[in-house]
């Protein structure tokens, strides 16, 4: 490393971000990057460690060493270099992403990790504005052709990967705009989607042709989606091309099927958060949900949940509460038992910095409502304990009953698989959880010449996960087409 005795010297610097009370009048990014000197210090914290476990549990393999000791060196050109070895678009993970590397630190072990996730905001973002970020266009054309249906973190990176190795590719995506739900369901708070067309110009210039607007399905399902849509169905991607990725989300969501379900002002998560993107991208929403003036209560504990908190305080909620079923997690974790692995333990976002009451171990029993649209919401206290067979069941605590005002409830409960229908059309095998059954090898489904990647293989997962299947989707799809492949996996 540059620097030996650097984590002995300098403390893990957090990046600078507006302040809750004016960052929450408005929709931008929040959050400034490390300046030269802060990333070089950081940089110097990274140990010579011996083994770098930090890559080993980022899910892309990033060569986290190696660029830490370029950017303590400033050499910010060969840094971002290494950095994009591994990594299609650090610019999304080094905003969004949750940084199980800095779990994984060596460093964290006893201390403060070393900013990871920080250092490659900056690697990326200086390389931008110093033009180090230009198209790879390939040298020879192979003249195969691949579709990719599903523009999300694993389908932008799978598309990308295939136009670099020489073949034609087009990218489907049912929405009019491309990036799936790192367009539709982060918000902008948290990721600028000007980020993303930046991304897709480059990409253009590589080869790949975007087709949004474009439901692959039956004219049926189509018309039942909404909007001005073409449509092609699962064979006619099939006999088009020589091969077809499918890449879609997991965007079935958990329902809560309980009394009062159906009362004016329960929606899922993602209703909410893609009316408030797409109105930020100058759409205009007729009948949008708002949270403005009104008692929210967002049952979902993880980071849809931290979403919908953020945006209901930019609406302008008269109050915002936050339940989740499961105990709270400890402040700190026992990182003698739980290093290198990703620990249980308490996390307050930059949304509920901004303002929520947060409760745990709390069911919800039913909504009540007047006149057809919800006033309250009855839930209790829980707890967890084990039952005869030695699994954790939840049991009610008695006369923890209550009932507190509710105007606007949004499930972020997680997401359950794909969208059936879409596995349906291409005649895919299941895996028990109903996600596209293939594995991480070949990535090959039962159907001739068809992939999947992405949450529509590995189930609701991470936007670095994505990427990392995208990638390895990829490569393995190069195989297919020409017998072996050079694309890194």
């Amino acid at each position: 490393m540059g620097k030996v005795t650097g984590f002995l010297e300098f403390e893990r610097l957090k990046e600078a971000s507006e302040a809750p009370g004016s960052r929450v009048k408005h929709w931008k990014e929040f959050v400034v990057r490390l300046d030269d000197t802060a990333a070089k210090q950081q940089g110097a914290r990274c140990m010579d460690c011996g083994i770098p476990f930090c890559s080993s549990a980022c899910p892309v393999n990033n060569i986290i060493p190696d660029w830490n000791d370029l950017v303590f060196r400033q050499n910010w050109k060969q840094a971002i270099d290494v950095l994009h070895m591994t990594n299609n678009f650090p610019e999304f993970t080094g905003r969004v992403c949750p940084a199980p590397c800095e779990a994984a630190c060596t460093l964290n072990i006893n201390n403060d990790a070393v900013g990871i996730k920080s250092i490659e905001h900056a690697i990326i973002d200086k390389a931008w504005e110093n033009g180090w970020v230009v198209p790879q266009p390939p040298k020879l054309k192979t003249g195969k052709k691949v579709a990719v249906v599903g523009s999300g973190p694993a389908g932008l990176a799978c598309a990308q990967q295939l136009a670099r190795a020489g073949h034609d590719v087009t990218l489907f995506e049912k929405n009019d705009r491309i990036g799936g739900l790192m367009r539709y369901g982060i918000p902008d708070f948290k990721l600028e989607k000007w980020l993303i067309d930046r991304r897709m110009a480059q990409m253009e210039q590589e080869g790949v042709t975007f087709a949004p607007s474009t439901f692959i399905g039956s004219q049926e399902d189509a018309a039942a989606y909404g909007g001005k849509l073409t449509c092609k169905t699962p064979d006619e991607l099939k006999a088009e091309f020589d091969a077809v990725v499918i890449s879609g989300g997991a965007e079935t969501p958990r329902d809560l099927p309980i009394e009062g379900r159906d009362l004016n002002g329960v929606h899922f998560a993602m209703d909410f958060l893609r009316q408030q993107n797409k109105a930020n991208a100058g759409d205009k929403i007729k009948g949008q949900l708002s949270a403005a003036g009104k008692h929210v209560v967002v049952i979902g504990g993880g980071d849809t949940g931290s979403d919908c908190v953020g945006t209901s305080n930019r609406h302008g909620a008269k109050s915002v509460v936050q339940f989740e079923v499961m105990p709270q997690p400890p402040e700190s974790e026992n990182k003698a038992l739980t290093w290198p692995y990703w620990p249980t333990r308490m996390r307050t976002s930059s949304s509920h910095e901004e303002g929520a009451e947060r409760d745990w171990s709390i069911t919800t029993r039913k909504f009540v409502g007047k006149d057809g649209k919800i006033t309250s919401l009855v839930g209790n206290k829980v707890e967890w304990v084990k039952d005869d067979t030695g699994q954790m069941k939840m049991v009610d605590v008695p006369g923890s009953e209550f009932e507190i005002p509710a105007d606007l409830v949004l499930f972020a409960m997680g997401f359950v698989s794909p969208v059936q229908k879409m596995l349906d059309g291409f005649g895919v095998d299941r895996d028990q959880r109903g996600n596209a059954r293939a594995n991480a090898e070949d990535y090959r489904t039962n159907v001739d010449k068809v992939f999947a990647a992405g949450d529509m293989r590995r189930g609701q997962s991470l936007i670095v996960w994505a990427i990392r299947e995208g990638r390895q989707c990829a490569a393995a799809v190069d195989t297919f087409l020409m017998g072996a492949t050079e694309l890194p996996r």
